[in-house]
């Protein structure tokens, strides 16, 4: 690997075989820190993520260009012997794979992680499924909101049983696929570490159901070292008492009370300072106990305000709190702005693509975006050309037997 250039992992090798979100996020992530991503996508139609809506630009959808930014496209038709051919002389000139097809669909066309150890022993092989390449489930597709519901986290997730909207919910986000890229890289990253010392590759067997529960798992310990199940608590939480969202006099805010130190300066701030003296509600252990009768006397003093003033109070008295932003808000806000979060990215055609930066942050090699995603198809010639050799002569043959 080479730390020097544009990016910490400038130098190395990507070819990835991805559909919509978990295997195409942890290639990103990898493209966003400088490695050179070539994304393999099928002839007719490419990525399913293309056609994913409801916004489109340029004939692909926003989801498609937020998780593809920086790859280059090759169409390839992998069930063709040719295809098989092509991938394996590119897989060889590369450092990692990262695909995402159901167990076993590519070992059928002799692309599997034996397959390509075979004949690159130092490839690093990440396969993104749902379920694993183990275990009685291990054959089953599944999508995102299969595998929050099915690892408990929306068991948890929701308004508690009883009050109005009550019922498990799933998050707002395909956190399952999220969690799962970014396991995913990690994962990455580390293999091609030990790599640099043994001078092997190996595979990365990556299942969102393994990688939501380990999302889970401060819930899941809980459940383990008690043997009581964690209860939905909407917008409360199970271990800290006021940590919500309050009615105000105009609105809601949210206030995050972690500690018995910060209670009392609550307490202050809201002009309650005996609620911080009751010997019911000093202590974590007490609130939580006593959650009921200490909610209504914080709601009341609460909705005497409104947000600005209650977010100015609180936040001079240290106590961590926040507006319920929208999107509009929270890009406007002069935090996020600071922290320059929104990253335009140039599109093939010349125009500029407002996209979310990556969260990363480094003081010699810092990111930045010198592609935006590719139009399905855009790379193949100059790829096959570059990596392979291949003249005008030899791919139009190709074309013309459908491989490519």
């Amino acid at each position: 690997m080479n730390s020097r250039g544009s990016g910490v992992l400038e130098g190395v090798r990507v070819l990835e075989l991805g559909q919509v979100l978990a295997g195409p996020f942890a290639s990103a992530i990898l493209a966003d820190l400088g490695a050179d991503v070539v994304k393999l996508e099928r002839v007719e139609g490419g990525d399913d993520a293309r056609r994913m809506g409801p916004d489109f630009r340029h004939g692909d959808s926003l989801i498609f260009e937020v998780f593809n930014r920086g790859k280059q496209s090759v169409t390839i038709d992998f069930t063709t012997p040719q295809g098989q051919a092509l991938i394996k002389a590119l897989a060889l000139q590369c450092d990692v794979l990262v695909e995402n097809y159901k167990a076993g669909t590519l070992a059928r066309y002799g692309l599997g992680y034996e397959d390509l150890k075979a004949i690159h022993p130092g490839l690093v092989y990440c396969s993104v499924t749902g379920f694993g390449h183990t275990g009685p489930y291990s054959h089953k597709p599944g999508y995102d909101f299969v595998f929050q519901a099915m690892s408990g986290l929306m068991s948890i997730t929701g308004e508690r049983d009883g009050l109005p909207g009550g019922g498990p919910q799933k998050v707002g986000i395909a956190v399952a696929d999220i969690t799962t890229g970014m396991y995913a890289t990690v994962a990455v990253l580390a293999a091609l570490l030990w790599r640099e010392d043994s001078g092997q590759g190996q595979h990365l067997d990556m299942a969102l159901l393994d990688c939501a529960m380990a999302f889970n798992s401060n819930q899941a310990v809980n459940y383990l070292a008690s043997g009581q199940l964690p209860r939905r608590y909407g917008n409360a939480h199970s271990n800290a008492v006021p940590y919500q969202v309050f009615d105000t006099l105009d609105g809601q805010v949210v206030v995050a009370v972690g500690n018995d130190s910060l209670f009392a300066a609550y307490c202050q701030a809201i002009e309650q300072p005996g609620l911080a003296a009751d010997a019911r509600f000093a202590k974590v252990s007490g609130r939580l106990r006593n959650r009921d009768a200490l909610l209504p006397e914080l709601a009341r003093a609460m909705a005497a305000r409104a947000s600005a003033d209650w977010l100015q109070r609180l936040d001079a008295a240290g106590v961590p709190c926040a507006p319920i932003n929208d999107f509009a808000q929270a890009l406007a806000d002069p935090q996020v702005q600071a922290r320059r979060i929104e990253a335009p990215i140039r599109l093939p055609d010349g125009a500029t693509f407002r996209s979310i930066a990556s969260p990363l942050r480094f003081s010699e090699t810092p990111l930045d975006y010198p592609a935006g995603p590719p139009t399905l198809g855009q790379h193949t010639q100059a790829v096959l050309h570059e990596r392979l050799g291949l003249d005008a002569a030899q791919q139009a043959a190709l074309r013309q037997a459908g491989a490519i």
